[in-house]
């Protein structure tokens, strides 16, 4: 066990699993609206800016062709700066059931969240045909929630939740017995 995990335990704590999430290319269902989405914004930006910036025929002054800029980078980052950020992240996750708590830590860092077991709010189980899958401790935000850059990336879901683990079923049904 790391020293990172040991660190964060109770005294009287017990790990009964640790794993990390899937560190590829996620796509989930609501991609399907967001790909299409994220091309349209980042075409509409690229096609604005290079017209704008282009040549001096545009005659637009330098704080019109600046005004452009952020939608370009925001259209960059939503079409594919947020899959290399959610995957980076992912990549220093570590999750922890312990006979008390749900852990998920960064590498090398501090607890990002812990959720006691015995006072877990909705359990959310979405399982693959490979065994892997996601659980999320709590219910799915609504795509017009405040804050909720879920959506875009898993990793900023403002509900704790293992992503993509392998043997999904198998720490869901031992999160629901220390849980009972």
């Amino acid at each position: 066990m790391p020293n990172g995990i040991r660190r964060q335990l109770l005294s009287d704590e017990q790990v009964l699993w640790e794993g990390k999430p899937s560190t590829g290319l996620i796509l989930r269902p609501v991609e399907m609206f967001l790909i299409p989405f994220s091309l349209l914004w980042g075409g509409f930006a690229l096609f604005w800016n290079i017209s704008v910036w282009a040549g001096d025929a545009s005659g637009a002054d330098l704080p019109f062709k600046l005004f452009g800029l952020p939608f370009l980078a925001a259209g960059l980052y939503i079409t594919i700066g947020r899959f290399w950020v959610d995957m980076h992240l992912r990549k220093r996750l570590v999750y922890v059931v312990t006979n008390r708590r749900i852990l998920i830590l960064r590498e090398h860092g501090s607890t990002s969240k812990s959720v006691d077991i015995k006072r877990l709010p909705t359990l959310e189980f979405d399982e693959r045909p490979d065994g892997s899958g996601t659980i999320r401790f709590g219910p799915s935000g609504s795509w017009f929630d405040r804050g909720n850059f879920g959506i875009w990336q898993p990793t900023f879901d403002q509900t704790p939740q293992f992503i993509r683990i392998e043997n999904a079923r198998h720490v869901y049904e031992l999160i629901q017995r220390q849980a009972g």
